[in-house]
């Protein structure tokens, strides 16, 4: 597998059985230790001949990274309507932190969008601060729904011994808000100081990285804004410590229940210093 992040990468619809068994390997290697979690070639063939996308990000001929999604509907007062769930976006432990998920996903956008649908959803794993980041600061999704064990017991080394919650988030593709974050230039920094200048509500932990410990207890939420912060590396903090661990899967599931109830949204996520918040808005006004 290619190691110089400098090297080029082209990103392409994948169509072919062939390239398809490449992105069953890429999917063993991303999500290890379980075959029964890998969507198998035939699966992906027969949604992308059926709407589905399946694009691949490729170094000459070689996958580096992926992204699949298909047709579904949600429902609206005025009945159901068309969206794409993003299933999956795997990227080779390589090839991390170079912005090929980036890349991936606004391919992925730019393609939606010709389809003329202008919602997109996918899930993930809310105390994941690197996927975090991406979705919500870089490509900017937002999220208010918060789904318990949303996929059962699930048997990779990424996930075996916590509820599978996730966050699903809702990226929609014709607002200005997702145009602007998509967009190459820089965005403009907000700092946490910043933040505690507004009279922004602090739920911060406490404790070392690696034993870091979620706030006790959850105070009345108010005011305007609202930040949550999360550990910095939560898969290094399960490995170590699998108790502590569940203490933030439980913690995380009441404090965004909470605040999703009360109208929050979370609207932006902030990375400083070795530590990782999101940011919670009161009402829909940013989108």
């Amino acid at each position: 597998m290619p190691q110089k992040p400098n090297s080029e990468w082209t990103i392409r619809l994948i169509k072919s059985p062939e390239e398809m068994a490449s992105v069953e390997e890429l999917q063993r290697i991303v999500w290890p230790g379980t075959e029964t979690d890998v969507i198998p070639a035939h699966m992906l063939l027969a949604v992308v001949h059926n709407g589905g996308l399946l694009l691949g990000a490729y170094v000459k001929e070689e996958i580096i990274g992926t992204v699949f999604g298909f047709p579904g509907y949600y429902e609206t007062p005025d009945g159901p309507r068309l969206k794409h769930h993003s299933h999956i976006l795997a990227v080779h432990p390589n090839w991390r932190g170079y912005g090929v998920g980036f890349a991936l996903k606004r391919a992925q956008w730019q393609l939606v969008r010709h389809q003329g649908i202008d919602r997109i959803t996918w899930t993930y794993d809310p105390l994941l601060s690197r996927n975090a980041y991406l979705n919500i600061a870089r490509l900017g999704t937002v999220c208010n729904t918060y789904l318990h064990s949303e996929y059962g017991e699930m048997r990779d080394g990424l996930n075996a011994g916590l509820p599978s919650d996730r966050f699903q988030v809702d990226w929609w593709v014709f607002t200005k808000r997702v145009e602007k974050r998509l967009n190459r230039r820089a965005p403009l920094k907000v700092a946490l100081e910043d933040y505690r200048n507004a009279d922004a509500l602090f739920l911060e932990a406490y404790g070392d990285q690696y034993s870091l410990r979620p706030p006790e207890g959850v105070p009345p939420m108010t005011g305007s804004l609202v930040l949550v912060e999360i550990p910095e590396d939560f898969l290094k903090l399960k490995d170590t410590n699998l108790p502590l661990a569940r203490d933030w899967r439980f913690y995380g599931r009441e404090i965004f229940e909470i605040a999703f109830k009360a109208g929050y949204l979370v609207t932006d996520f902030l990375y400083e210093n070795g530590r990782s918040f999101y940011i919670l808005t009161q009402g829909n006004s940013t989108l």
